[in-house]
């Protein structure tokens, strides 16, 4: 099922979410490869690239292969985030800018005062919203809890809305709530009756069946899967696979996970040093792994290799019994 945000042309109902220190490209071209709809960069601060912070600049790196794909911003000075977003715009040409109001770490909420700590100023939340909209040419769509501490989400909603925004994303806990509780998909539908333009659900989708439950039950215009899709970016293409004829995909295989292992550590040798690489590819090889036989030792093996060549060797000699 096709829709938009704005004028980009989104061509199903499963999007990627933006995970901090995940949602690097070789992660997300792995679930573009899966068929995710829409892909959504990790954040980054606007302070970080006011300041051009090496580091920062370099997590906006993106493939044309990954489009459409949304940037995603954080801060609290509507000024800053206005020139961050263009800045993103003329240089990497996102499809869409998406601002982060749902973060509850504390070195974004408290320390930055941005991302959750942004529901709890109204006025805050229709400045920024309103100086990136004017910034850039391209959709720009917000990212919300239900509130601080108490739910509000159809309020900001609207405010977010007659602001200049072309979407809205809701994970339905507080900041408070962090990821404790349940994510209460009720509120997901407060805010789908409460505007106009599409809202993406968010928050405890673990399977296929629950973004259908999701869809029907809030009446949202798509859903958000983030940290399912850790070592299991199958779900994106069973998602896709099940909401568009109930089709349910067959079990992934231990040869599945050791090509995917092997692409992932292509794409990150492509755009990161051998050092980095290695580093980064060691969590996900746990997560692929996670629940086959002996896993345990092969997560200790990688953590002990040196290089990518051994890495590769691992995998291939990894079996189950």
């Amino acid at each position: 099922m096709k829709w938009k945000i704005g004028n980009v042309e989104i061509k199903n109902q499963v999007i990627l979410a933006p995970m901090a220190g995940i949602c690097n490209s070789s992660f997300r071209r792995i679930c573009k490869e899966m068929g995710a709809g829409l892909v959504v960069a990790e954040m980054v601060s606007d302070k970080a690239i006011e300041y051009n912070n090496q580091k920062t600049i370099n997590m906006l790196y993106m493939e044309n292969e990954e489009r459409p794909i949304s940037q995603q911003i954080f801060g609290s000075d509507p000024e800053t985030m206005a020139s961050a977003a263009k800045y993103i715009y003329e240089t990497m040409k996102p499809d869409i800018i998406d601002i982060n109001m749902g973060c509850p770490v504390p070195k974004v909420a408290e320390r930055a005062n941005a991302g959750s700590a942004l529901l709890k100023d109204k006025e805050k939340i229709k400045q920024i919203v309103t100086s990136v909209v004017k910034a850039v040419p391209i959709p720009v769509t917000v990212k919300i809890r239900s509130g601080y501490d108490k739910n509000e989400a159809a309020q900001i909603a609207k405010i977010i809305e007659s602001s200049g925004a072309k979407a809205i994303t809701i994970h339905p806990r507080t900041k408070k709530q962090g990821f404790s509780g349940s994510a209460d998909w009720n509120i997901i539908k407060e805010v789908k009756d409460s505007v106009k333009i599409p809202v993406i659900g968010n928050g405890d989708i673990k399977s296929c069946f629950d973004a259908k439950k999701m869809l029907e039950e809030t009446g949202c215009d798509a859903v958000m899967i983030g940290r399912a899709t850790l070592g299991n970016p199958w779900l994106i293409k069973e998602t896709v696979a099940y909401l568009e004829d109930g089709t349910i995909l067959p079990k992934v295989t231990l040869k599945e996970k050791k090509e995917i292992i092997k692409k992932h550590i292509k794409y990150l040798e492509s755009t990161k040093n051998e050092k980095v690489a290695l580093l980064e590819i060691r969590s996900h090889i746990g997560w692929y792994f996670k629940g086959n036989k002996n896993s345990k030792k092969v997560k200790e093996d990688v953590c002990k290799a040196k290089s990518i060549k051994e890495i590769l060797e691992i995998i291939d000699n990894y079996e189950e019994e």
